[in-house]
């Protein structure tokens, strides 16, 4: 009934090995887009504040034209 194969002291481990390896791959994914979008948006913030402050105080050169 509890006849346990020294495979099971092999498998098992192996199995958990391989699924933290694949969670710490997809993990390691998930968490440099996560930055690389945060970025993107801090980028996209700054660009709006300084391009609507450059817009209201200097004229572009197509204005002066």
């Amino acid at each position: 009934m509890f006849d346990m194969t020294a495979g099971h002291f092999v498998f098992i481990p192996a199995v958990l090995l391989f699924g933290m390896v694949i969670g710490w791959i997809l993990g390691s994914r998930a968490a440099a887009d996560a930055y690389a979008a945060e970025l993107r948006r801090r980028e996209e913030r700054a660009a709006r504040r300084t391009g609507g402050a450059k817009a209201a105080t200097a004229p572009s050169a197509a204005d002066a034209a």
